[in-house]
């Protein structure tokens, strides 16, 4: 201790010349923060190592269900004395899509108002029924009701020659190239743009397949990393008046605490929904202070810490190639200061609007992880110094400069490269 005592009166000196010159360290606007065990949990946010991926199994239909007949269907009927004739063959139609097989019949659309039209039948409705109680329904009218044809006589079928469509729009903005088949014919019907940001998808879904993972399956699969782990659906058209209406949210990521937020009725997709996949751009926080000034995105799926944060920024976290000036080595001996940058502030925005501000010790968040809290989106890190590691910078760089310049005034420094040969 007696080498730090004789320089007891510089090193006032240089505390004096620290506070006249204004060092952040005295000044630091941020450093009432709160600390970190004074917080609720609430506040410093939960893991995202606790959240699993649900089953993509959840996003499709599960259970078939019987096809039921709606308007924008196409029949293939056989009927004698009604469409075709006894001593005639039946035509042969062969599905637009190439993907089924050929049926027999003449095509009859479903109208509108889920009706079809026969002639010399009055209009059936077949909205919501199956290909046999249609044939039923058709023979009622045939036999009993009209009594064309006798019980037993003549050729009634129906079969389904095409398939309803339902129009779904998909917005992506995440980094998924369009895929070669979407040029062909198929269930797409146009791809709205061509980049890897930004495209858009016009699909053409049959029942029974007009599900969200068939949606995300055609376009490119689930959301990447550039996209938040959550599917937005849009129903139909947009009301301003009720904005949360139609309006259903799908997350790919829960706690294991948590139960499946819905239902196989919220992942099919009707006529005119859109389904849109989100950049998460603002996942972003920012540092100020001693690590310079930055802005880092965010990782998606696992956690980053106050030291893993100030880290990918190369901040100045445990250095040890300060100065190896005896006194100041002495004084960080002494407990007066410490080398390394150890004030962290976090400011971060609650859900409410309102600003906080929490104070880190970086010394005890390398020992205590509960001290090295989860970082969040838009959060503000400055790192600063408490003053005693403003002290030994200071002094390190003072000591440093003045014994440098003590040896270039030295006369051992002016005969450096001079020869005594002649």
């Amino acid at each position: 201790m007696m080498p730090l005592s004789r320089h007891f009166l510089s090193l006032l000196l240089l505390v004096a010349a620290a506070l006249t010159t204004g060092c952040a360290a005295l000044t630091n606007p941020v450093a009432d923060g709160i600390p970190v065990r004074r917080l609720p949990e609430e506040i410093l946010g939960r893991p995202k190592s606790d959240y699993r991926p649900i089953p993509l199994t959840l996003l499709r239909i599960n259970t078939p269900k019987e096809y039921r007949l709606d308007k924008g269907d196409v029949l293939a009927i056989v009927a004698d004395e009604i469409l075709t004739k006894a001593d005639q063959p039946i035509p042969v139609q062969f599905t637009p899509s190439g993907d089924r097989p050929a049926v027999q019949g003449l095509p009859v659309p479903v109208q509108e108002d889920g009706t079809i039209q026969l002639p010399q039948l009055d209009p059936i409705m077949v909205k919501g029924m199956t290909l046999k109680e249609v044939r039923e329904a058709i023979l009622k009218q045939i036999v009993e009701e009209k009594k064309i044809l006798q019980p037993g006589k003549g050729r009634v079928s129906v079969e389904l020659l095409q398939p309803r469509r339902y129009r779904v729009l998909v917005v992506r903005e995440d980094a998924q190239p369009i895929q070669p088949q979407f040029a062909a014919a198929g269930p797409i019907a146009a791809v709205i743009g061509g980049t890897k940001r930004g495209a858009a998808f016009s699909l053409l879904l049959e029942p029974g397949r007009n599900d969200l993972l068939q949606a995300l399956t055609l376009t490119g699969g689930p959301p990447g990393l550039e996209a938040k782990n959550e599917i937005i659906i849009r129903r139909g058209t947009y009301d301003p008046d009720q904005p949360a209406k139609g309006f259903v949210r799908i997350p790919l990521r829960l706690p294991p605490d948590q139960p499946i937020p819905f239902t196989e009725e919220d992942i099919i997709l009707n006529d005119g929904d859109t389904v849109y996949i989100e950049a998460r751009d603002t996942e972003v926080y920012y540092v100020a202070g001693l690590a310079g000034a930055t802005q880092v995105p965010l990782p998606r799926d696992y956690d980053l810490r106050v030291i893993e944060a100030l880290a990918q920024v190369r901040a100045p976290l445990i250095n040890g190639s300060f100065s190896q000036n005896a006194f100041v080595a002495q004084a960080v001996q002494a407990g007066i200061g410490n080398p390394n940058p150890s004030l962290v502030t976090v400011i971060r925005r609650l859900p409410n609007g309102q600003q906080i501000r929490i104070r880190v010790d970086l010394n005890e968040a390398y020992r205590d992880s509960r001290e090295n809290i989860l970082i969040q989106p838009g959060d503000l890190i400055v790192l600063q110094e408490r003053p005693s590691e403003a002290l030994v910078r200071y002094l390190t760089q003072t000591l440093r400069l003045s014994t440098t310049w003590e040896l270039i005034r030295s006369p051992r420094f002016t005969q450096i490269g001079v020869s005594n040969n002649p």
